[in-house]
């Protein structure tokens, strides 16, 4: 019987080590597979108002996600900024034109009590991926943002 409960300690522990692939708060979201210069991204896809206007605030673990893409309408390129009120981890943002290419990279930090700043690009885009801090340092100007086609979907 002692071993048992060792046993079961044991593995509630190294459980407790890993991370989740599970993302916490993301209910809802679509995932896609994006290339930024080759570099694959699994991410949560944001392409409705509610989805756009909820975006990474109150997650705690992306869980097997490398980051959420913000959609926007293609009938006009946005100018708007973003903010990080009730974002609980720090995050890199880059926009993407209507072509998929670079048109800013900022680095964004959490935001628990008004007023929060906003983060504004130097352009007008259609695509905003937001990432864990330092995971698009890579991305520079000529970065260039792809959907993978998946075969298995078609």
């Amino acid at each position: 019987m002692m071993l048992r409960a060792v046993l079961v300690l044991i593995v509630a522990a190294s459980l407790a080590g890993c991370g989740s692939e599970e993302p916490v708060g993301l209910d809802g979201f679509e995932t896609d597979t994006i290339k930024l210069d080759g570099t694959r991204f699994l991410v949560a896809v944001a392409d409705t108002p509610d989805q756009r206007a909820q975006g990474l605030m109150g997650v705690t673990d992306l869980g097997g996600l490398d980051g959420m893409l913000f959609v926007f309408p293609t009938d006009t390129p946005t100018q708007g900024g973003f903010w990080m009120k009730n974002t609980l981890i720090p995050l890199d943002i880059a926009f993407f034109d209507a072509n998929g290419m670079l048109v800013d990279r900022l680095a964004m930090e959490p935001c628990t009590a008004d007023p929060c700043p906003s983060y504004h690009p130097s352009g007008a885009y259609r695509y905003a991926l937001e990432a864990p801090e330092g995971d698009l340092t890579f991305v520079v100007p000529g970065t260039r943002l792809e959907f993978v086609v998946d075969e298995a979907r078609l």
